[in-house]
């Protein structure tokens, strides 16, 4: 029902390792776009998935990254170590470049009994590629990433068994200080069948947006997501920013300041944060760490 995408830098496939028994439990099943060259590590993540009986989405054909222009390699891991596993899924990413032949074939160099699924990212020529591949069985799951597809493409692809819709439920900024404390992000999760799908998606608290350059940054947030329950069950997220915002200084104090507020705001007693596996960490690093004069002390 849940397709997190993930873009396959080292901390998602970390984070995805991390959480291969929670993703079989709740038969999530991420996807996964390798942008490292080094292909060692989602080799880990995709043997931690088939261990507990998970399921994975890999794109062949990344846009983004080491593997943009040629995806060789990925085919090769999966068709070598992964064959015969029918826990991971080969993806191709449907982009406005490529023409419904180029896709066409794409599809059936791949087609070696497993699991094909379409992830549809600006592709122009549905009518014609639905027509090609009417026939191929094995594609049984259309992704859709919604800010490039609307419904009439997404007619074309209606005989699929598994239709998903991806938001970006994350509001870019360019700066973490510009967040509010509290907005909304997303309400797919209760929407997604008014939109004739089987399932949804998000890019996390990431978002689409990529980067492969960073900085340190002035302000240190904590993004944490909560259902509302008076707002029928929207999800929504809060931005648990750093005090000081005006040198890129002491990112490590700067996160005790977040993770202060973060804590506060679990103190309260109708707070509407749901006690997961993630909140116990952020309990037991504020319980363990050695505060800084400077936080501000809770009530």
């Amino acid at each position: 029902m849940y397709y997190p995408y993930f873009r396959g830098k080292q901390y998602e496939l970390i984070t995805i390792r991390e959480t291969a028994r929670i993703f079989a439990s709740q038969s999530f099943i991420p996807i996964i776009e390798p942008v490292k060259e080094q292909l060692t590590g989602l080799k880990k993540t995709l043997e931690a998935i088939c261990a507990v009986d998970a399921q994975a989405i890999v794109l062949i054909n990344p846009q983004l990254g080491d593997h943009k222009s040629n995806g060789e390699e990925i085919c090769f891991l999966l068709s070598n170590e992964f064959k015969s596993s029918p826990n991971i899924i080969k993806g191709v990413l449907l982009t406005e470049d490529l023409s419904s032949e180029d896709a066409h074939y794409l599809l059936k160099t791949n087609d070696e009994n497993g699991e094909l699924a379409l992830i549809h990212a600006g592709f122009s020529e549905a009518k014609d590629l639905a027509a090609k591949i009417i026939d191929q069985k094995n594609i049984s799951t259309s992704i859709f990433l919604e800010d490039y597809c609307g419904k009439l493409y997404r007619r074309h692809f209606k005989g699929h068994k598994k239709r998903i819709l991806i938001r970006d439920g994350f509001q870019h900024r360019s700066r973490n200080a510009d967040h509010p404390p509290v907005e909304f992000f997303s309400d797919l999760h209760v929407t997604f069948n008014d939109e004739a799908m089987d399932g949804f998606g998000d890019f996390l608290i990431v978002g689409d947006e990529y980067s492969e350059t960073g900085g340190p940054a002035y302000t240190i947030a904590i993004h944490l997501t909560f259902i509302d329950h008076d707002k029928d069950d929207e999800m929504h997220i809060h931005h648990f920013k750093s005090d000081r915002q005006d040198t890129p200084k002491d990112p490590a104090g700067k996160f005790a300041e977040a993770l202060n507020k973060l804590i506060a705001e679990l103190k309260k007693p109708k707070n509407k944060i749901r006690e997961t596996s993630a909140i116990k960490e952020f309990r037991s690093l504020h319980s363990t760490v050695t505060w800084s004069s400077f936080l501000i002390p809770l009530s």
